[in-house]
């Protein structure tokens, strides 16, 4: 069951806050939180494979190895969505979180608009196992799509964060109040 917290619109392009299951997200791509190996043990990875089944798996280990920053591009397997973007975000204490985490949720949406995905579901990435703190996750998690969408053209008209904890959803909901007063 889905339901929508939050939902505004910015530079044509619907932003949703979500609580909800994002193994159950009817959009072009999901993003998992990954880690570099693309090993899907886990949080919300072990969900994406568990429920999109072992295809993602297969997939993720022929690419191997992704730089924290960066991203990899799988199918959904049996998923709603047809792909899973694999962002790796930073571990809290590892240094530099804060620009690793910019980078993934940046080479995430470059890669989603490469691939003229109009519809994306990214969860928290980083705040669950990888312990980064939930409000500073959310405000530079929003503060880069919002960065994203004023300078890029892209074909994403939807963009959802699609979260499971209720302190994270009042994290992401204050921080798009915060940036989009006003607009």
């Amino acid at each position: 069951m889905m339901e929508i917290v939050k939902h505004v619109t910015f530079k044509n392009t619907t932003i949703k806050v979500v609580r909800g299951d994002i193994t159950e997200m009817e959009v072009d791509v999901i993003v998992n939180a990954a880690n570099s190996y693309l090993q899907h043990g886990g949080g919300v990875a072990g969900a994406i494979v568990r429920k999109g089944g072992a295809v993602i798996q297969e997939e993720s280990n022929r690419i191997g190895f992704v730089a924290v920053g960066s991203c990899a591009l799988t199918s959904g397997g049996r998923l709603k969505a047809g792909h899973v973007i694999h962002a790796v975000g930073p571990r809290w204490g590892e240094g530099d979180e804060e620009k690793k985490l910019k980078d993934a949720v940046h080479s995430t949406l470059m890669l989603a608009s490469q691939k003229l995905f109009r519809t994306l579901a990214m969860p928290a990435i980083s705040a669950g196992i990888f312990g980064f703190p939930k409000n500073r996750c959310a405000s530079i998690i929003v503060q880069e799509v919002i960065s994203f969408l004023s300078s890029q053209t892209t074909p994403l008209r939807e963009i959802v964060f699609c979260l499971m904890d209720d302190d994270v959803i009042g994290f992401f909901t204050e921080n798009i109040d915060k940036i989009t007063e006003g607009v």
